[in-house]
Protein backbone atom coordinates (compact mmCIF):
# COMPACT_ATOMS: atom_id res chain seq x y z
CA UNK A 1 0.00 0.00 0.00
CA UNK A 2 1.77 3.71 -1.42
CA UNK A 3 -0.03 5.36 1.66
CA UNK A 4 2.00 3.30 4.84
CA UNK A 5 5.11 3.03 2.17
CA UNK A 6 4.75 7.00 2.12
CA UNK A 7 4.62 7.26 5.78
CA UNK A 8 7.49 4.91 6.26
CA UNK A 9 9.45 7.09 4.10
CA UNK A 10 8.73 10.39 6.57
CA UNK A 11 9.44 8.44 9.42
CA UNK A 12 12.63 7.66 7.79
CA UNK A 13 13.78 10.60 7.45
CA UNK A 14 12.74 12.17 10.81
CA UNK A 15 15.05 9.31 12.15
CA UNK A 16 17.31 9.89 9.89
CA UNK A 17 17.39 13.23 10.46
CA UNK A 18 17.21 13.15 14.09
CA UNK A 19 19.89 10.95 14.52
CA UNK A 20 22.39 12.06 12.79
CA UNK A 21 21.75 16.02 14.74
CA UNK A 22 22.14 14.15 17.47
CA UNK A 23 25.24 12.25 16.98
CA UNK A 24 26.93 15.52 15.88
CA UNK A 25 25.57 17.94 19.32
CA UNK A 26 26.88 14.94 21.33
CA UNK A 27 30.35 15.83 19.93
CA UNK A 28 29.73 18.87 20.00
CA UNK A 29 28.64 18.65 24.04
CA UNK A 30 32.09 16.28 24.69
CA UNK A 31 34.38 18.57 22.90
CA UNK A 32 32.80 21.85 24.96
CA UNK A 33 31.57 20.16 27.83
CA UNK A 34 31.50 23.61 29.49
CA UNK A 35 28.24 24.69 26.87
CA UNK A 36 26.50 22.04 29.89
CA UNK A 37 22.69 21.32 28.80
CA UNK A 38 22.40 24.22 26.60
CA UNK A 39 22.36 22.57 23.27
CA UNK A 40 19.13 20.42 24.83
CA UNK A 41 17.32 23.10 25.71
CA UNK A 42 17.89 24.75 22.24
CA UNK A 43 16.99 22.20 20.34
CA UNK A 44 14.18 21.12 23.02
CA UNK A 45 12.93 25.01 22.56
CA UNK A 46 12.51 25.08 18.70
CA UNK A 47 11.20 22.10 18.36
CA UNK A 48 8.20 22.82 21.12
CA UNK A 49 8.09 26.11 19.19
CA UNK A 50 7.50 23.70 16.33
CA UNK A 51 4.92 21.72 18.14
CA UNK A 52 2.97 24.92 19.11
CA UNK A 53 2.73 26.39 15.87
CA UNK A 54 1.64 23.02 14.11
CA UNK A 55 -0.96 21.91 17.11
CA UNK A 56 -2.64 25.85 16.84
CA UNK A 57 -4.26 24.55 12.95
CA UNK A 58 -3.26 20.89 12.65
CA UNK A 59 -6.80 20.33 14.70
CA UNK A 60 -9.03 23.13 13.83
CA UNK A 61 -8.15 22.33 10.21
CA UNK A 62 -8.77 18.75 10.58
CA UNK A 63 -12.15 19.39 12.11
CA UNK A 64 -13.15 21.33 8.95
CA UNK A 65 -11.83 18.46 7.10
CA UNK A 66 -8.71 20.21 5.48
CA UNK A 67 -6.92 17.12 5.41
CA UNK A 68 -5.23 17.24 1.82
CA UNK A 69 -3.95 20.96 2.81
CA UNK A 70 -2.75 19.03 5.94
CA UNK A 71 -0.59 16.74 3.76
CA UNK A 72 0.67 19.46 1.29
CA UNK A 73 2.19 21.70 4.30
CA UNK A 74 3.53 18.00 5.86
CA UNK A 75 5.15 17.55 2.38
CA UNK A 76 6.24 20.79 1.99
CA UNK A 77 8.20 21.01 5.43
CA UNK A 78 9.91 17.56 4.82
CA UNK A 79 11.37 18.72 1.84
CA UNK A 80 13.11 21.65 3.87
CA UNK A 81 16.05 19.58 5.65
CA UNK A 82 17.45 19.10 2.09
CA UNK A 83 18.83 22.48 1.45
CA UNK A 84 20.63 22.48 4.48
CA UNK A 85 21.95 18.49 4.05
CA UNK A 86 22.98 19.72 0.62
CA UNK A 87 25.04 22.65 1.45
CA UNK A 88 26.42 20.75 4.78
CA UNK A 89 24.83 23.22 7.61
CA UNK A 90 26.07 20.52 9.88
CA UNK A 91 29.74 20.94 9.95
CA UNK A 92 31.79 17.58 9.82
CA UNK A 93 34.96 16.48 8.06
CA UNK A 94 34.05 14.90 4.14
CA UNK A 95 35.26 11.35 3.79
CA UNK A 96 37.15 9.90 1.05
CA UNK A 97 37.89 6.75 -0.45
CA UNK A 98 41.85 7.33 -0.28
CA UNK A 99 41.31 6.96 3.64
CA UNK A 100 42.62 3.56 5.22
CA UNK A 101 39.74 1.23 6.12
CA UNK A 102 36.94 3.11 3.39
CA UNK A 103 35.47 1.16 0.81
CA UNK A 104 33.35 2.12 -2.26
CA UNK A 105 29.99 0.58 -2.53
CA UNK A 106 28.31 2.81 -5.46
CA UNK A 107 28.72 6.26 -6.88
CA UNK A 108 28.74 8.53 -4.03
CA UNK A 109 28.61 6.53 -1.43
CA UNK A 110 31.47 5.06 1.26
CA UNK A 111 31.46 2.53 3.99
CA UNK A 112 33.98 2.86 7.07
CA UNK A 113 34.88 -0.86 6.91
CA UNK A 114 37.55 -0.60 9.24
CA UNK A 115 35.97 0.95 11.94
CA UNK A 116 32.99 -1.83 11.44
CA UNK A 117 35.88 -4.22 11.58
CA UNK A 118 37.06 -2.89 14.61
CA UNK A 119 33.72 -2.55 16.75
CA UNK A 120 32.06 -4.64 15.33
CA UNK A 121 30.12 -6.23 18.67
CA UNK A 122 28.95 -3.02 19.39
CA UNK A 123 27.80 -2.28 16.16
CA UNK A 124 26.05 -5.64 16.16
CA UNK A 125 24.15 -4.64 19.70
CA UNK A 126 22.95 -1.43 18.76
CA UNK A 127 21.56 -3.14 15.41
CA UNK A 128 19.86 -5.84 16.76
CA UNK A 129 18.82 -2.96 19.75
CA UNK A 130 17.17 -1.84 16.78
CA UNK A 131 15.11 -5.30 16.22
CA UNK A 132 13.79 -5.01 19.49
CA UNK A 133 10.60 -2.80 19.48
CA UNK A 134 9.64 -4.85 16.01
CA UNK A 135 9.99 -7.99 17.73
CA UNK A 136 7.72 -6.99 20.90
CA UNK A 137 5.23 -5.42 18.38
CA UNK A 138 4.82 -8.52 16.75
CA UNK A 139 4.46 -10.97 19.90
CA UNK A 140 1.79 -8.56 21.27
CA UNK A 141 -0.13 -8.42 18.22
CA UNK A 142 -0.39 -12.36 17.75
CA UNK A 143 0.55 -13.55 21.18
CA UNK A 144 -0.72 -12.58 24.96
CA UNK A 145 0.49 -10.01 26.87
CA UNK A 146 2.35 -12.25 28.98
CA UNK A 147 3.88 -13.59 26.57
CA UNK A 148 5.11 -10.43 25.51
CA UNK A 149 6.15 -9.49 29.43
CA UNK A 150 8.30 -12.24 29.43
CA UNK A 151 9.77 -11.52 25.62
CA UNK A 152 10.47 -8.23 26.79
CA UNK A 153 12.00 -8.85 29.85
CA UNK A 154 14.40 -11.37 28.25
CA UNK A 155 15.82 -8.56 25.66
CA UNK A 156 16.28 -5.83 28.65
CA UNK A 157 18.16 -8.90 30.57
CA UNK A 158 20.01 -9.25 27.58
CA UNK A 159 20.77 -5.98 26.14
CA UNK A 160 21.83 -5.27 30.16
CA UNK A 161 24.88 -8.22 30.18
CA UNK A 162 25.57 -7.18 26.46
CA UNK A 163 26.34 -3.88 27.37
CA UNK A 164 28.08 -4.88 30.84
CA UNK A 165 30.83 -6.92 28.95
CA UNK A 166 30.96 -4.33 25.46
CA UNK A 167 31.03 -1.08 27.42
CA UNK A 168 33.45 0.94 30.11
CA UNK A 169 31.93 0.54 34.20
CA UNK A 170 30.52 4.03 34.01
CA UNK A 171 28.66 3.86 30.63
CA UNK A 172 27.05 0.23 32.23
CA UNK A 173 25.98 1.74 35.58
CA UNK A 174 24.38 4.73 33.28
CA UNK A 175 22.68 2.53 31.13
CA UNK A 176 21.35 0.07 34.16
CA UNK A 177 20.04 3.86 35.57
CA UNK A 178 18.04 4.78 32.38
CA UNK A 179 16.42 0.91 32.42
CA UNK A 180 15.53 1.32 35.62
CA UNK A 181 14.19 4.73 35.76
CA UNK A 182 12.24 4.57 32.87
CA UNK A 183 11.08 1.12 33.16
CA UNK A 184 9.55 2.05 36.99
CA UNK A 185 7.25 4.69 35.19
CA UNK A 186 4.69 2.06 34.75
CA UNK A 187 1.78 4.24 32.30
CA UNK A 188 -1.40 4.46 33.12
CA UNK A 189 -2.25 6.81 30.71
CA UNK A 190 -4.90 4.69 29.18
CA UNK A 191 -6.92 4.21 32.08
CA UNK A 192 -6.95 7.80 32.74
CA UNK A 193 -7.40 8.93 28.92
CA UNK A 194 -10.70 6.46 29.33
CA UNK A 195 -11.53 7.88 32.48
CA UNK A 196 -11.39 12.02 31.16
CA UNK A 197 -12.97 11.03 27.69
CA UNK A 198 -15.81 8.99 28.56
CA UNK A 199 -19.94 9.50 28.02
CA UNK A 200 -22.38 9.89 31.16
CA UNK A 201 -23.88 6.18 29.54
CA UNK A 202 -20.14 5.26 30.73
CA UNK A 203 -19.44 7.44 33.67
CA UNK A 204 -22.07 9.57 35.12
CA UNK A 205 -20.24 11.45 37.28
CA UNK A 206 -16.96 11.69 35.32
CA UNK A 207 -15.64 14.97 33.54
CA UNK A 208 -17.12 13.84 29.78
CA UNK A 209 -14.29 16.06 27.98
CA UNK A 210 -14.53 16.30 24.72
CA UNK A 211 -11.57 15.58 22.22
CA UNK A 212 -10.76 19.09 20.89
CA UNK A 213 -10.56 20.30 24.53
CA UNK A 214 -8.69 16.78 25.74
CA UNK A 215 -6.16 16.76 23.07
CA UNK A 216 -6.13 20.35 20.75
CA UNK A 217 -6.98 22.83 23.49
CA UNK A 218 -4.56 21.16 26.31
CA UNK A 219 -1.79 19.76 23.76
CA UNK A 220 -1.19 23.64 22.81
CA UNK A 221 -1.22 24.53 26.83
CA UNK A 222 0.40 21.60 27.42
CA UNK A 223 3.57 22.81 24.71
CA UNK A 224 3.38 26.34 25.33
CA UNK A 225 4.34 25.15 29.57
CA UNK A 226 7.06 22.81 27.72
CA UNK A 227 8.56 25.87 26.12
CA UNK A 228 9.15 27.83 29.06
CA UNK A 229 9.70 24.59 30.83
CA UNK A 230 13.04 24.79 28.66
CA UNK A 231 13.96 28.15 29.79
CA UNK A 232 13.34 27.59 33.52
CA UNK A 233 15.56 24.37 33.41
CA UNK A 234 18.25 26.44 31.49
CA UNK A 235 18.06 29.54 34.03
CA UNK A 236 17.92 27.55 37.63
CA UNK A 237 18.56 23.47 37.03
CA UNK A 238 21.53 24.12 34.12
CA UNK A 239 24.31 24.35 36.92
CA UNK A 240 23.54 21.80 39.42
CA UNK A 241 24.89 18.31 39.29
CA UNK A 242 22.76 15.67 37.21
CA UNK A 243 22.34 13.38 40.49
CA UNK A 244 20.24 16.51 42.09
CA UNK A 245 18.79 17.30 38.93
CA UNK A 246 17.25 14.23 38.13
CA UNK A 247 16.58 13.35 41.90
CA UNK A 248 14.50 16.85 41.93
CA UNK A 249 12.66 16.15 38.87
CA UNK A 250 12.18 12.71 40.08
CA UNK A 251 9.48 14.22 43.37
CA UNK A 252 8.28 16.58 41.33
CA UNK A 253 7.38 14.09 39.24
CA UNK A 254 5.62 12.49 41.92
CA UNK A 255 3.31 15.26 42.66
CA UNK A 256 2.29 15.82 39.25
CA UNK A 257 -0.30 12.77 39.52
CA UNK A 258 -1.80 14.00 42.62
CA UNK A 259 -3.85 16.04 39.75
CA UNK A 260 -5.27 13.27 38.28
CA UNK A 261 -5.90 11.85 41.63
CA UNK A 262 -7.81 14.51 42.74
CA UNK A 263 -10.01 14.60 39.78
CA UNK A 264 -10.41 10.76 39.66
CA UNK A 265 -12.12 10.82 43.65
CA UNK A 266 -13.87 14.40 42.49
CA UNK A 267 -12.84 16.04 45.12
CA UNK A 268 -12.02 19.28 42.62
CA UNK A 269 -15.74 19.27 42.35
CA UNK A 270 -16.87 18.79 45.97
CA UNK A 271 -15.14 22.27 46.78
CA UNK A 272 -16.37 23.90 43.55
CA UNK A 273 -13.58 23.58 40.90
CA UNK A 274 -14.90 22.88 37.16
CA UNK A 275 -13.15 19.20 35.89
CA UNK A 276 -12.01 21.77 32.75
CA UNK A 277 -10.06 24.87 35.06
CA UNK A 278 -8.59 21.75 37.22
CA UNK A 279 -7.33 19.91 34.73
CA UNK A 280 -5.76 22.69 32.46
CA UNK A 281 -4.33 24.41 35.44
CA UNK A 282 -2.90 21.32 37.13
CA UNK A 283 -2.58 18.35 34.86
CA UNK A 284 -2.14 19.83 31.25
CA UNK A 285 0.58 22.77 33.07
CA UNK A 286 1.47 21.03 35.78
CA UNK A 287 2.54 17.80 34.53
CA UNK A 288 4.00 18.94 31.06
CA UNK A 289 6.36 21.31 33.16
CA UNK A 290 7.26 17.98 35.31
CA UNK A 291 7.86 16.17 31.83
CA UNK A 292 9.93 18.40 30.35
CA UNK A 293 12.18 19.37 33.31
CA UNK A 294 13.27 14.99 33.44
CA UNK A 295 13.93 15.10 29.64
CA UNK A 296 16.17 17.68 29.33
CA UNK A 297 18.81 15.95 32.34
CA UNK A 298 18.46 12.72 30.41
CA UNK A 299 18.71 13.93 27.06
CA UNK A 300 22.08 15.15 28.02
CA UNK A 301 23.32 12.06 30.02
CA UNK A 302 22.21 10.29 26.32
CA UNK A 303 24.66 12.95 24.44
CA UNK A 304 27.59 13.15 27.48
CA UNK A 305 27.95 9.13 27.42
CA UNK A 306 28.24 8.79 23.43
CA UNK A 307 31.90 7.58 22.82
CA UNK A 308 34.05 9.23 20.12
CA UNK A 309 33.18 7.99 16.53
CA UNK A 310 30.56 6.14 17.55
CA UNK A 311 28.35 9.35 19.07
CA UNK A 312 25.06 8.63 16.72
CA UNK A 313 25.15 4.68 16.87
CA UNK A 314 25.59 4.53 20.72
CA UNK A 315 23.50 7.81 21.00
CA UNK A 316 20.76 5.61 19.10
CA UNK A 317 21.34 2.64 21.33
CA UNK A 318 20.80 4.39 24.70
CA UNK A 319 18.06 6.49 23.27
CA UNK A 320 16.35 3.43 22.15
CA UNK A 321 16.66 1.21 24.95
CA UNK A 322 14.85 4.36 26.44
CA UNK A 323 11.80 3.96 24.20
CA UNK A 324 11.48 0.52 24.74
CA UNK A 325 11.52 0.48 28.40
CA UNK A 326 8.75 3.06 27.78
CA UNK A 327 7.12 0.46 25.80
CA UNK A 328 8.01 -1.95 28.34
CA UNK A 329 5.96 0.28 31.20
CA UNK A 330 3.00 1.09 28.51
CA UNK A 331 3.03 -3.21 28.03
CA UNK A 332 3.26 -3.28 32.14
CA UNK A 333 0.49 -0.52 32.44
CA UNK A 334 -2.09 -2.22 30.25
CA UNK A 335 -1.43 -5.18 31.81
CA UNK A 336 -2.36 -3.91 35.21
CA UNK A 337 -5.56 -2.16 33.64
CA UNK A 338 -6.75 -5.27 32.88
CA UNK A 339 -6.42 -7.29 35.61
CA UNK A 340 -7.33 -4.27 38.21
CA UNK A 341 -10.68 -5.29 37.07
CA UNK A 342 -11.27 -1.88 35.33
CA UNK A 343 -13.91 -1.40 32.74
CA UNK A 344 -13.02 1.75 30.55
CA UNK A 345 -15.75 1.13 27.48
CA UNK A 346 -19.45 0.33 27.85
CA UNK A 347 -22.66 1.18 29.44
CA UNK A 348 -21.43 -0.06 33.10
CA UNK A 349 -17.81 1.33 33.54
CA UNK A 350 -15.89 0.70 36.52
CA UNK A 351 -12.81 3.08 37.51
CA UNK A 352 -13.01 2.24 41.14
CA UNK A 353 -9.50 0.44 40.98
CA UNK A 354 -7.96 4.23 39.48
CA UNK A 355 -6.89 5.92 42.01
CA UNK A 356 -5.12 2.97 43.83
CA UNK A 357 -3.08 2.72 40.86
CA UNK A 358 -2.37 6.29 40.67
CA UNK A 359 -0.65 5.97 43.96
CA UNK A 360 1.10 2.87 43.40
CA UNK A 361 2.33 3.58 39.90
CA UNK A 362 2.58 6.62 39.65
CA UNK A 363 3.85 8.00 42.42
CA UNK A 364 4.94 5.38 45.02
CA UNK A 365 7.07 3.10 42.40
CA UNK A 366 9.13 5.76 40.40
CA UNK A 367 10.55 7.19 43.73
CA UNK A 368 11.04 4.64 45.60
CA UNK A 369 12.92 3.13 42.02
CA UNK A 370 14.01 6.56 40.29
CA UNK A 371 15.96 7.80 43.39
CA UNK A 372 17.91 5.42 44.21
CA UNK A 373 18.85 4.71 40.42
CA UNK A 374 20.42 7.93 40.19
CA UNK A 375 22.96 7.06 42.53
CA UNK A 376 24.07 5.05 39.38
CA UNK A 377 24.77 7.96 37.68
CA UNK A 378 28.26 9.86 38.17
CA UNK A 379 27.85 13.07 40.42
CA UNK A 380 29.59 15.03 38.01
CA UNK A 381 28.00 18.92 36.78
CA UNK A 382 26.07 19.56 33.61
CA UNK A 383 28.72 21.18 32.67
CA UNK A 384 31.42 18.56 32.78
CA UNK A 385 32.34 15.38 31.04
CA UNK A 386 30.42 12.17 32.32
CA UNK A 387 33.20 9.41 30.85
CA UNK A 388 36.76 10.14 30.46
CA UNK A 389 36.85 8.09 26.72
CA UNK A 390 40.86 8.96 26.69
CA UNK A 391 41.22 7.27 29.56
CA UNK A 392 38.98 4.46 29.10
CA UNK A 393 40.62 3.42 25.87
CA UNK A 394 37.72 2.09 24.46
CA UNK A 395 38.10 0.92 21.27
CA UNK A 396 40.57 3.48 19.76
CA UNK A 397 41.98 2.95 16.60
CA UNK A 398 45.21 1.75 16.14
CA UNK A 399 45.26 0.31 12.57
CA UNK A 400 48.86 0.92 10.66
CA UNK A 401 50.70 1.33 13.80
CA UNK A 402 49.52 4.92 14.28
CA UNK A 403 48.90 6.22 17.59
CA UNK A 404 45.34 6.01 18.87
CA UNK A 405 43.58 9.23 17.95
CA UNK A 406 40.15 10.83 19.10
CA UNK A 407 37.38 11.61 16.83
CA UNK A 408 38.72 15.46 17.51
CA UNK A 409 42.06 14.68 16.23
CA UNK A 410 40.71 13.23 13.36
CA UNK A 411 37.78 15.87 12.48
CA UNK A 412 39.41 19.34 14.50
CA UNK A 413 43.29 19.09 14.41
CA UNK A 414 43.65 18.52 10.67
CA UNK A 415 45.69 20.61 8.86
CA UNK A 416 43.81 19.91 5.42
CA UNK A 417 40.41 20.28 7.41
CA UNK A 418 38.15 21.95 4.15
CA UNK A 419 36.40 23.82 6.75
CA UNK A 420 39.22 26.50 7.52
CA UNK A 421 39.69 26.66 11.40
CA UNK A 422 37.52 24.18 12.37
CA UNK A 423 34.25 25.21 14.18
CA UNK A 424 34.28 28.66 14.13
CA UNK A 425 30.60 28.72 13.37
CA UNK A 426 29.29 27.17 16.22
CA UNK A 427 32.19 27.66 18.86
CA UNK A 428 31.75 31.36 20.08
CA UNK A 429 27.68 30.42 21.01
CA UNK A 430 29.17 27.48 22.76
CA UNK A 431 31.44 29.21 25.27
Amino acid sequence: DWIVICFTAVSYEAATLDILGEGKYSELMRKYPESGSSIISFKFGWSLLGSIVTQSFVGPMSDAGYFHILFWIALMLSVTPFYPTLVGWIPEKKRTKDEPGMAKLCSGCLFDKGSFQEKKVPFLVITACGLAAPIMAAVTTYASLGIGLAVSAVLLVAFTVATYFIFPPTFFKVFLAIILTYCSNVSIGSGLSYFYTADAACLPDGPHFDYTYYITITGVVGSVVNFFGVILYQYFLSGWRFRSALIFTIVIGALAPMIDLIIVMRWNVKIGIPDKVFFLLGNAIFENLVGILQSIPFSSIFAKIAPPGMESAVFAYTVGIANFCGMVSNLLGSGVIKWSGMTTVGDDCNFDALPNLIVIFSILIPTLVGIPATFLIPNVLQTENMIDWEKEQWYVSQRDGEEPQSEEDVEYNNADDDRDGGDSRIESHLL
